[in-house]
C-alpha cells in the first residue's frame, strides 16, 4: 500500500531532530518497508532545504521505493477550499498552505499519511488516514 510522508518527518531524520529523529526515523523506515512512498513537489521543495544539490537529495529517493507524483486538480482545488476555510476560522496564513496541499493529495489518492503534526490534518481532511505519534 502506497504510504505519504509529510515533509517533517525528512526533515527531522535529515537534521537528526533531537526531539522527534528517533518516531521519524522509525515512522519513515517503517513507510518504506510497506512498499511505496509517494512525494509530491510540495514534499520534495519543503525537504530540498536540507541539501546543497539535487544529486544530493536524488540519492536519498531510492526510485525502487520513492515515487513522485503529481498533485491531482482535485486535490489543488481541495486544499484551497480547505486554506479558505482555516484562513475565515481566523488562522494565521503563515505557512499553512503547504499542509493543505500534502492532506488533499493524500486524501484524494487514499493514500496514509505519516506525519507528527496530525492536528491541522484531522481538523480539516477528515477521513484521511494518519500514522503519527
Amino acid at each position: 500500500m502506497p504510504v505519504m510522508v509529510d515533509s517533517c518527518v525528512y526533515l527531522d531524520v535529515f537534521s537528526k531532530d533531537v526531539t522527534w529523529y528517533e518516531w521519524s526515523a522509525g515512522a519513515l523506515d517503517a513507510a518504506i518497508s510497506s512498499g511505496t512512498v509517494v512525494l509530491n513537489a510540495v514534499i520534495y521543495a519543503e525537504i530540498s532545504i536540507r541539501f546543497d544539490r539535487i544529486e544530493e537529495l536524488e540519492d536519498e529517493l531510492d526510485g525502487e521505493v520513492f515515487e513522485f507524483q503529481d498533485i491531482p486538480r482535485e486535490a489543488a482545488f481541495l486544499a484551497g477550499k480547505c486554506f479558505a476555510k482555516y484562513r475565515q476560522r481566523g488562522g494565521q496564513k503563515r505557512l499553512p498552505l503547504p499542509d493543505f496541499f500534502i492532506g488533499a493529495h493524500a486524501l484524494v489518492a487514499g493514500i496514509l499519511l505519516v506525519t507528527r503534526d496530525a492536528r491541522r490534518f484531522r481538523e480539516y481532511f477528515p477521513g484521511l488516514a494518519l500514522t503519527c505519534p
